[in-house]
């Protein structure tokens, strides 16, 4: 196993973190762990060098972070770091802290966590969290030994991103979706370079994307055919962020022994600055070519917000030309139907054109708005 700094700690991370959120399952129940699989490649992560495990109170309907905690009883808790989440969307109240923390103690079977994050930051909810008064709780949980190092994880943009940051002098380390088809959406490559300029480590989720970097459709496998140094589509997109000097460690929610080994072996190999130009320009030509294949030729400049009656025009292509580019039409309908707010979808447009009078690439946005919702709105 490669180990990496981790921001200014002196202690080193493994290139590679087990993220516990989409371990097996049984029945397709998420709630169901598979536990004879699951504690088998965890523990196969552990014994190969792994030594950052990643869970959160939601993950698995709650049952993640239980089985975390049995597993690492097993004589690993000292062998490894542990960070999990507070489920800030839960928090009404200051007592809250305590409540979901210690409720997270004991279900990690564990009297202290090493790295603790505020979940899913966004900046409202960020605001929120400082009105219940997350500053001094954390810092008073943290002189009491309970809680070893703060961070956050982050889904929003590049702005919001440095605002958090910026806010608070202590963060030991942030969590952000990153991966080559991601350097501009949310934190992206300047956040991740602003976080490392800042001396935090910065830890990697979504490195392929949910897999949809894993299986891709037929003109993306015939650019990486083109390749000079042979690897499969994951171990392109593992490399390229383990290329990047301000990257920590990746973590990767395996589902299968064989993600596993393959990963380890990954990481077994990995390094920073290790890649030849070739295969920098190959990763260039791969991203080229997702974004050529998406059918809406938005660039998310966002000159076309805000739009007069609430559409979020950028957000509405962007989850449609993914669920093309990549072949998952299906994970497009559910980002639609479940995860985002309904006032902000497609349906909403009333033609009245003020998008497309500023929009540089000249989309026909009012024509392309109920194609969208046309599509996406089919129940997955």
């Amino acid at each position: 196993m490669q180990y990496r700094k981790f921001g200014k700690l002196e202690w080193k991370v493994s290139a590679l973190g087990f993220g516990a959120m989409r371990l097996p399952i049984l029945d397709n129940d998420s709630s169901k762990i598979n536990e004879e699989l699951a504690s088998s490649m965890l523990r196969y992560a552990i014994d190969h060098g792994v030594n950052y495990i990643d869970t959160a109170y939601p993950y698995h309907g709650g049952q993640s972070e239980i089985f975390v905690g049995k597993i690492l009883k097993e004589g690993y808790r000292n062998k490894v770091k542990l960070a999990t989440k507070l489920p800030c969307w839960l928090i009404k109240k200051t007592d809250d802290f305590d409540i979901y923390f210690n409720e997270q103690l004991d279900k990690l079977q564990t009297d202290y966590i090493d790295f603790y994050l505020l979940h899913a930051l966004n900046k409202n909810r960020w605001t929120e969290l400082q009105q219940h008064g997350v500053v001094a709780w954390a810092e008073k949980t943290i002189k009491s030994g309970k809680i070893k190092y703060l961070g956050f994880s982050f889904h929003d943009d590049f702005a919001a991103f440095k605002y958090i940051l910026d806010s608070y002098d202590r963060w030991t380390f942030a969590q952000i979706q990153y991966n080559y088809m991601d350097i501009k959406n949310q934190a992206g490559t300047r956040g991740l370079r602003y976080a490392a300029s800042k001396g935090l480590a910065v830890v990697i989720m979504e490195p392929i994307l949910g897999g949809r970097l894993v299986d891709p459709p037929s003109p993306i496998l015939d650019v990486w055919e083109t390749a000079e140094n042979k690897r499969t589509p994951a171990d392109w997109a593992l490399q390229w962020l383990w290329d990047q000097p301000e990257v920590s460690v990746v973590l990767s929610g395996m589902s299968q022994m064989s993600h596993v080994t393959e990963n380890v072996a990954s990481a077994n190999m990995s390094g920073v600055c290790h890649l030849e130009e070739s295969d920098l320009d190959l990763i260039d030509a791969v991203r080229e070519k997702y974004n050529a294949i998406s059918p809406i030729p938005c660039t998310k400049c966002d000159y076309c917000m805000p739009c007069p009656n609430g559409v979020n025009i950028p957000r509405n292509f962007e989850i449609y030309n993914q669920g093309i580019m990549y072949d998952k039409i299906d994970d497009a309908r559910k980002a639609y139907n479940n995860w985002f707010a309904e006032e902000e979808r497609a349906y909403n447009c009333i033609e009245c054109l003020e998008c497309e009078e500023k929009c540089p690439q000249k989309i026909p946005i009012a024509e392309w708005l109920p194609k969208v919702n046309e599509i996406l709105s089919i129940p997955a």
